[in-house]
């Protein structure tokens, strides 16, 4: 189906331009909100969501959170919770700034795919016409050997985990982020694949190699493509790799779980960078706030556009929600395999909503971050949603995080009354 577009009243808009002018960039305090009713919820659903996030923090199993529901490019729900940091007491506020970690990933396809739709690459070129180094590389066999790739691996395959590259784990000893984008690309080139492109999903250094490719392809480092064809033309303006110290105190602290099961401070956690990071992370590299990625979300919403700002074409958009895993490969982040889950360009989509277990649209497509940040977009009911919260582990199902990726879905659709 055709998705509206982000439908605001002049009279908001008109107030939000004048803001702009006035007192700078628009704060997360002034994102026009909309009642329930106008996008088709209750407003006695809405409201058992904020009060349900709100109870994990009472019962300490979140610090805090901020969740942001939009439908039809109407904003019904954007709530802030707890604190940011329970060592000090500082309130959570919805323009709080967290790690989104592999929320990072989406953002790096779409920088991709705004290179595809320039003719830079295409889905079906081998990764080695873009990054030679990979052009001889063998497959490790299991009696210890190597063998030649069946087929080079391809374009496509990178931006879906199946290139034949291990999972981040299976890299562990071999430093691939201490330098830069150039060394992890020269250290892999030394390495065998772990399998046969197109026979397996793994989830390892993909998007960081893609976030190479961006930087070759368009002659640019990552970060300042980011930040002219994406972060500008939307409005993101706490989103980066770095966080000026000026907005140091709004950077979420990062969690755990104490012995008694409750939320305590995580301990040592690498404070967030004030300066350009020497590895730019195209995978997990990252900082931003819930109104930023609700622009970037709503953006692939509307098909590729917000408020003016064409970042992508409408199909370009359908193209990277659409699966292109080859039969019989699954995709396999957590074990086991995730039934009527697929994966795109970048991004897992949900091809049979009744076998993955979710109440979320036919076509619905998603991720998250490992310190439990999580997002979708459900094409079918023209939705978006924005969840941030920042715990170790906090991505893992059964390592303390309460599960918000089952949580939030079946009270935002508990809450949903009309098409």
């Amino acid at each position: 189906m055709r998705l509206h577009p982000a439908r605001r009243l002049a009279a908001a808009a008109s107030a939000l331009t004048l803001a702009v002018l006035i007192t700078g960039p628009v704060l997360a305090a002034d994102v026009p909100m909309a009642a329930p009713a106008e996008a088709g919820f209750t407003a006695s659903g809405v409201e058992a969501l904020k009060r349900e996030m709100q109870a994990l923090v009472d019962q300490k199993k979140l610090a805090g959170a901020v969740t942001l529901l939009a439908r039809q490019g109407k904003v019904v729900h954007f709530e802030a919770y707890g604190v940011q940091d329970v060592a000090t007491g500082q309130a959570t506020d919805r323009d709080t700034i967290y790690r989104i970690a592999s929320m990072t990933k989406p953002i790096t396809g779409v920088a991709m795919m705004i290179l595809w739709e320039e003719g830079r690459w295409s889905l079906d070129d081998p990764v080695a016409r873009h990054i030679p180094e990979f052009a001889d590389l063998q497959v490790a066999t299991a009696d210890g050997g190597t063998e030649p790739q069946a087929h080079p691996m391809t374009m496509r395959e990178l931006m879906s985990h199946t290139a034949g590259f291990d999972v981040s784990a299976g890299y562990d000893d071999d430093g691939l982020q201490d330098g830069d984008l150039q060394a992890m690309i020269d250290k892999l080139a030394a390495l065998p694949l772990a399998v046969q492109p197109g026979t397996d999903w793994r989830y390892g250094p993909s998007v960081n190699i893609q976030g190479y490719i961006v930087e070759k392809l368009s002659g640019q480092s990552l970060d300042a493509f980011f930040k002219s064809r994406i972060f500008d033309p939307l409005k993101m303006d706490d989103t980066g790799f770095h966080v000026d110290s000026a907005k140091l105190s709004r950077v979420s602290a990062v969690h755990t779980y104490g012995e008694d099961g409750l939320i305590a401070p995580a301990g040592e956690v690498r404070a967030a960078p004030t300066s350009r990071p020497a590895f730019l992370s195209g995978s997990g590299g990252l900082f931003s706030t819930a109104e930023d990625y609700w622009r970037f979300a709503q953006m692939l919403a509307n098909e590729g556009e917000l408020d003016g700002a064409r970042i992508l074409k409408a199909d370009t958009v359908e193209l990277m929600r659409t699966n292109v895993l080859a039969e019989g490969v699954t995709v396999d982040l957590y074990g086991p395999s995730q039934a009527g889950t697929g994966f795109g360009l970048d991004f897992a989509v949900i091809n049979d909503p009744q076998a993955a277990g979710t109440p979320q649209g036919l076509n619905s497509f998603y991720w998250g971050g490992a310190f439990g940040t999580w997002f979708w977009i459900d094409p079918t009911n023209d939705l978006v949603f924005v969840g941030m919260i920042q715990n170790l582990r906090g991505s893992i199902p059964g390592a303390g995080t309460p599960a918000m990726r089952d949580i939030s879905p079946r009270l935002v659709y508990e809450a949903l009354t009309t098409d």
